[in-house]
């Protein structure tokens, strides 16, 4: 404003040759600036001709973009967004959960957020649940909207019927009080493998085990209801099923499903690992096989080789001009995701473990686009053979206590059920804060697997196994 009031008292020649004395010296700064981008951009490993294409863009959008006032509502809006996250993290990141819903990238990124910042995500529940993510007393609950073949008219359903008293007491009472026209079988099958019914204390490969018979019974009794006729089951006693099974339905003596299935269910129906993730049982071979996770490969540079340790998501092959098959690939670790691209020559020797939800070792090199950043991937194997070949010792912790002794009949057989090749040692953390290293077992190597981990720490305890 200053400089246009002074331009005032000139002639529109003086006027004129006082803009074009600006604007070239405006052009020769930005020329000292973008030479100055340019020599920092390459040094660090990016081209000449990206880093001069990004740098044009810089200046385009700086002719327009970002005046004060627009500076200082983004500002406002940080601040705001800051103090919520400090003061209210919990009901921050179930607001920012429910505002992404549909948007892997970011839900996945959320997750990672919440893990560090020590809130949970727990699974959905008919008991719990409402229709977005919400604020509980032990993290955030997972909304029944984000369930795959869970409509809205079957949401509205479960919520009216349990806010008219009282909760649900168990499956049984769950199926013969809600409404089956708009609950239907896929959606109790959807509400089944995603744990929506755990807490009631039953196993999800129970219920889906009794569920067709619980169907049947419970639409039998809704249709007395309707013709005004009553049934044994209504005797005063609607809904006051056991967790251990109802009349006319007892849960079978069945084994849970595998974690690997569990997860897989999860995934499938909402496109996340709610009750773990399968790359947390991977934790000492991911420390020791990866150099970068799918957060920190965004800041790598151009054309650096990465490693990184991931579970196989979205997988999908093409085929190139000359007829050879080739694929781009979702992959996913803890921190977010990123694609591999899958040339030909890999693509021969290892589409077969393009599998979702296989959890891989990927080496590559990095591709940064306009869109992103991605792996240009030289070697893809499971994370299982990398694992075989190149622990050298698997490392147990041993403290000490009876509960530890009394467990060692436990670890040796755990030990013996993974035989393999590389040796296994102890460590013995004694009270007096003493830490004592043994020899290598005599007689006694394993192979080092997700499974050894998930038995041993089972038995002893979370982070007493290490890979060296």
């Amino acid at each position: 404003m200053a400089i246009a009031n002074r331009m005032a008292g000139f002639s529109l020649g003086q006027a004129d040759l006082l803009r074009r004395a600006m604007g070239k010296k405006k052009h020769e700064e930005m020329a000292k600036q973008k030479a100055r981008f340019i020599k920092g951009a390459t040094t660090n490993g990016f081209t000449h001709q990206k880093a001069e294409k990004i740098f044009d863009r810089m200046a385009y959008f700086a002719g327009y973009g970002f005046n004060k006032s627009h500076s200082a509502a983004y500002a406002l809006v940080t601040f705001h967004t800051a103090y919520l996250k400090a003061r209210h993290p919990t009901a921050f990141m179930a607001a920012l959960l429910t505002s992404e819903t549909g948007n892997t990238d970011k839900m996945v990124g959320y997750f990672s957020e919440c893990r560090e910042l020590g809130i949970r995500i727990l699974p959905p529940d008919v008991n719990e649940s409402q229709k977005n993510f919400t604020v509980v007393e032990d993290g955030v609950r997972f909304g029944l909207a984000a369930i795959k073949n869970v409509g809205g008219s079957a949401i509205e359903s479960i919520i009216a019927r349990r806010e008219e008293g009282r909760a649900f007491s168990s499956f049984m009472d769950f199926c013969r009080r809600i409404d089956l026209q708009k609950v239907n079988k896929r959606v109790m099958e959807g509400l089944i493998k995603v744990g929506a019914f755990d807490s009631m204390g039953a196993k999800r490969a129970q219920l889906m085990a009794i569920m067709d018979h619980a169907l049947d019974e419970a639409n039998a009794i809704q249709r007395a209801r309707a013709l005004g006729q009553t049934s044994l089951f209504d005797a005063g006693n609607e809904g006051a099923a056991s967790a251990e099974g109802d009349a006319g339905a007892p849960l079978p003596a069945i084994d849970e499903w595998q974690q690997a299935l569990m997860l897989q269910f999860e995934r499938e129906l909402t496109g996340f690992y709610i009750t773990a993730h399968p790359l947390a049982q991977h934790t000492e071979a991911v420390r020791l096989l990866s150099t970068h996770t799918t957060l920190t490969v965004h800041d790598a540079a151009e054309g650096r080789e990465v490693k990184v340790c991931g579970v196989i998501g979205h997988v999908r092959a093409t085929t190139t001009k000359k007829g050879n098959r080739m694929a781009y690939v979702q992959l996913e670790d803890l921190q977010g995701l990123v694609e591999i691209i899958v040339f030909p020559d890999l693509y021969q020797s290892c589409s077969t473990c393009l599998v979702a939800d296989t959890v891989v070792h990927v080496t590559g090199t990095v591709d940064h686009m306009d869109s992103g950043s991605r792996i240009k991937a030289t070697t893809l194997e499971p994370l299982q053979d990398v694992q075989t070949k190149t622990v050298k010792r698997v490392m147990i912790r041993l403290m000490e206590t009876p509960e530890t002794w009394n467990n060692l009949p436990k670890l040796k057989e755990a030990l013996h059920r993974h035989p393999g090749p590389t040796p296994v040692a102890f460590q013995f953390h004694l009270e007096s804060r003493v830490r004592v290293e043994c020899a290598p077992l005599p007689n006694v190597a394993v192979l080092p697997s997700s499974n050894l981990v998930y038995e041993v720490e089972h038995i002893l305890g979370n982070a007493t196994v290490t890979f060296s």
